[in-house]
């Protein structure tokens, strides 16, 4: 699948098929998030993979159940945690370089399972305290978000985006591109 296809065509599911995910797929989407760039090149995300039913329902406290993707975690076959070592990545003008190191190793993974015919709903509405003891992750990791993995039993549509206009500017602040 083209790069441009896949940025265009992936949606976040919330619905999944019963269907088990084959390891070497999990295993094409986590080296694709291991590919991903990050601040000196300190590589400082972690991808705990859950597919044992325990595992995956231990960690569903955590969130609220308001949260539209909670039934996607205990419906998905597989589920990912994606996390951060602060200590392996910097702060440069007060930005703490983990969370955009793991979150492009995280945008790498969703794109890398749309590609393979998967589904991913990033989602950062939880409680990073019940998460981590409920799942044993050491105090000093952090928990930037989870994604359910499986396949789609869903076709959401396009979400609005707004014009580029409206987002890039060109040589001047305000100057649409």
């Amino acid at each position: 699948m083209d790069v441009f296809q896949a940025i265009n065509d992936r949606r976040s599911i919330r619905k999944y098929q019963d269907t088990p995910v084959e390891w070497d797929k999990v295993s094409q989407v986590l080296d694709a998030g291991r590919l991903a760039p990050s601040w000196k090149n300190m590589q400082c995300w972690r991808f705990l993979v859950l597919s044992a039913a325990g595992k995956r329902n231990a960690l569903l406290d955590a969130f609220p159940d308001d949260n539209p993707g909670k039934k996607a975690l205990a419906q998905a076959p597989v589920t990912i945690v994606v996390c951060a070592d602060p200590v392996q990545s910097g702060v440069e003008n007060g930005i703490e370089y983990y969370v955009a190191d793991t979150a492009i190793a995280f945008e790498h993974i969703c794109l890398a399972a749309h590609g393979l015919g998967l589904g991913t709903c990033w989602m950062g509405l939880f409680d990073e305290p019940t998460l981590k003891e409920s799942l044993g992750i050491p105090a000093g990791i952090r928990v930037v978000g989870v994604t359910p993995l499986g396949y789609p039993d869903q076709e959401p549509k396009a979400r609005p985006r707004k014009e580029l206009a409206e987002i890039a500017y060109h040589n001047d602040w305000g100057k649409a591109c």
